[in-house]
């Protein structure tokens, strides 16, 4: 049981769109990762998804409309709901990532933005 900093483990690395995991809770993990431009539209089926911004501007697109997620606020995907994070403007923004262990990173979607084991850090 010890603290952990944000940011110290935000500064371990740098490659966007592979998220790293700092945390197990139960059977959920507490990941960070760095986003920018778009991703792969996907859905995870059994699993929902919560996005935390730590910086920067969050825009999370669903098929009928976008919600701008920003510094400080949270967004919850439910299971089964199709989405595509995005960022704007070549911005680098920082989230915090709570998801199932048993979670695919871009669902049934194979994509090269794909990872398929999240490191520890």
């Amino acid at each position: 049981m010890k603290t952990i900093n944000l940011q110290e483990k935000q500064s371990k690395f740098s490659k966007q769109w592979h998220p790293h995991q700092i945390a197990v809770v139960d059977n959920m993990q507490v990941l960070l990762a760095k986003l920018k431009g778009d991703f792969v539209w996907h859905a995870h089926e059994n699993e929902d998804e919560l996005f935390q911004v730590l910086k920067g501007t969050l825009y999370m697109q669903f098929r009928d409309r976008t919600e701008i997620v920003k510094e400080g606020e949270i967004i919850v995907i439910p299971k089964g709901i199709e989405h595509c994070p995005r960022t704007k403007n070549d911005e680098v923004v920082e989230v915090l990532l709570f998801e199932k262990l048993s979670i695919s990173h871009t669902g049934t979607v194979i994509d090269e933005k794909t990872q398929t084991e999240y490191p520890k850090i």
